[in-house]
């Protein structure tokens, strides 16, 4: 093999995506979402996005850039690119924002902001809810910082606020995945006992500090 050769393949491997580590136990967010589905979910759904988001840019003028720069020109890529970069930047962004012991509600500028766009936690948890419930087929269920302010949104398949295809842009601070891999194996079709559950397991902590830095 040739120098440049060895020189490209090094620089092909360096810029290749790579899956996030979980930052906890497949069984740690049980009962309300079960270990099968976190193996399933995160050690092959979103490593499948992964590896094809990896395949799709290989030898093209995207090969280098940052996810961020690829999901914000999701309009100009390819499918591909599209659908699997943001697979991958939904899906690393939803692990961050679980975690074990979890829930209750938020406090302090996020507790305000809540309040003042949705008139209280119980009525911004209803309309989050809807979000997903009304979302047809797959996709995902935001809470988005737009403006300054906060709005509840939803995208189609893997598509995120953050793309220049969004009905409804701004940055996430939350979100949920209704698409049926994440919820089947234990809710079957019953979605809304899924988004009930959900609230058991979000980090506060981590949703107030995304909010924090997009205000």
């Amino acid at each position: 093999m040739k120098s440049n050769q060895i020189v490209h393949l090094l620089n092909s491997l360096i810029m290749l995506f790579t899956l996030p580590a979980l930052p906890y136990a497949y069984d740690a967010l049980e009962p309300f979402i079960d270990t099968a589905t976190m193996q399933f979910h995160y050690g092959k759904h979103h490593q499948t996005y992964l590896d094809n988001l990896n395949k799709a840019i290989a030898g093209t003028p995207h090969e280098g850039k940052s996810l961020e720069e690829l999901v914000a020109a999701a309009g100009t890529i390819s499918p591909a690119v599209r659908n699997n970069g943001g697979g991958h930047w939904n899906h690393s962004f939803f692990w961050e924002i679980l975690a074990p012991k979890a829930g209750g509600t938020p406090t302090g500028d996020l507790t305000k902001a809540i309040d003042a766009a949705f008139g209280s936690f119980d009525a911004f948890k209803e309309k989050f809810a809807n979000a997903g419930m009304t979302r047809f087929g797959s996709g995902w269920a935001w809470l988005i910082v737009k403006d300054g302010k906060l709005e509840i949104s939803s995208t189609p398949n893997q598509d995120n606020p953050l793309m220049d295809v969004a009905e409804v842009k701004g940055q996430p601070i939350l979100g949920v995945d209704v698409w049926e891999h994440a919820y089947y194996l234990k809710y079957q079709n019953r979605r809304a006992e899924y988004l009930s559950a959900f609230w058991n397991v979000v980090n506060w902590q981590k949703v107030a500090e995304h909010y924090a830095k997009a205000k």
